[in-house]
């Protein structure tokens, strides 16, 4: 069975790969950097599996991995990477064309896919897909056959993707592991009770019968959260528990499979409004050289603010009626 420990494991191998490559370049912080993250990523199981039976030590040195990375990270400096020069990429390009695309394609695809049918893949009554985990190893799968198709594409040699995959994560730096602390932060902040709060809070300044007000309510929350922590992650747990849950499904009935769905891609809303979101938002300034940090969220917050208004109106005429 494939299970998430498994996409978990391949994904310390390439961060491995991708420290070792810096280790051969003399980025010494860079290679610490991935490397304890390997470390921390392959080990995770264990740690779990440690921490359950009442043993501190694994758990105690998770901890410091992590504080290691902190540490490290504003020693990691953005240097050169050696890249093949432009004429060879641009001559790549238009020899590939559209074919380019059909790699990154693959990976919405064959993720859903999985997530749709992967419970009836059985052989012998032996399940290929973790039932519990499976959108997630759906997606671990569908990024090493998107691997796999651009490789074949392209006719480079293996090593490229690790090579390539080093470059990006060099060039985004600590801020690659954004999303994921982030949706840590949301766990934490559901586990404390924030959510409550916010309940609480909604339920003192909008008419909690009128659905209207609560999928308004709903939908806003989330990029207001969004725009603070920079990622519906980090949202999603605490408007979903303090609004979503007691206010649109218990109280009004909506369809919580819908509710979740359209809510998180109205969180992503919020994502474009914000510097907070700085893999997004403030990497690519510094990656195209802009002049002011600002100009990508200028060019993209009308767009935020459209898809605002249709994602909350989808919710509000879907939720209720399937």
């Amino acid at each position: 069975m494939l299970k998430i420990e498994h996409a978990y494991w391949l994904v310390a191998l390439f961060l491995a790969g991708a420290a070792w490559f810096n280790l051969r370049d003399r980025r010494w912080w860079h290679a610490a950097f991935w490397l304890v993250l390997a470390a921390l990523m392959g080990g995770g199981r264990y740690v779990m599996e440690a921490t359950a039976a009442h043993d501190a030590l694994p758990a105690q040195l998770a901890g410091v991995g992590v504080i290691a990375l902190a540490v490290l990270s504003p020693r990691m400096k953005r240097g050169h990477i050696f890249e093949r020069e432009a004429a060879a990429r641009e001559a790549d390009a238009k020899r590939l064309r559209h074919r380019l695309f059909g790699p990154a394609l693959l990976i919405p695809l064959v993720t859903l896919l999985v997530a749709l049918f992967g419970a009836y893949v059985v052989v012998d009554g032996w399940h290929l897909f973790d039932p519990t985990r499976m959108t997630l190893t759906g997606l671990a799968l569908a990024c090493m056959v998107a691997l796999i198709a651009a490789l074949w594409v392209t006719r480079a040699k293996p090593a490229a993707g690790i090579a390539e995959g080093r470059r990006l994560l060099d060039t985004l730096g600590w801020a690659a592991l954004l999303p994921l602390t982030l949706a840590a932060l949301g766990g934490v902040f559901a586990a404390t009770g924030v959510g409550t709060a916010v309940a609480d809070l909604v339920r003192m300044v909008i008419p909690v019968d009128s659905a209207v007000a609560c999928v308004i309510a709903y939908g806003l929350g989330m990029v207001l959260f969004t725009v603070i922590m920079g990622n519906a992650f980090a949202a999603f747990p605490v408007l979903t528990a303090g609004v979503g849950l007691p206010l649109l499904i218990q109280l009004h009935g909506a369809n919580p499979a819908i509710l979740g769905s359209i809510g998180m891609v109205t969180g992503y809303c919020g994502t474009l409004f914000t510097p907070m979101a700085a893999n997004f938002n403030i990497v690519p300034v510094a990656l195209l050289e802009l002049p002011n940090q600002n100009d990508v969220i200028r060019a993209q917050w009308k767009t935020g603010a459209l898809l605002l208004v249709v994602n909350l109106a989808l919710m509000y005429f879907l939720v209720f009626r399937f």
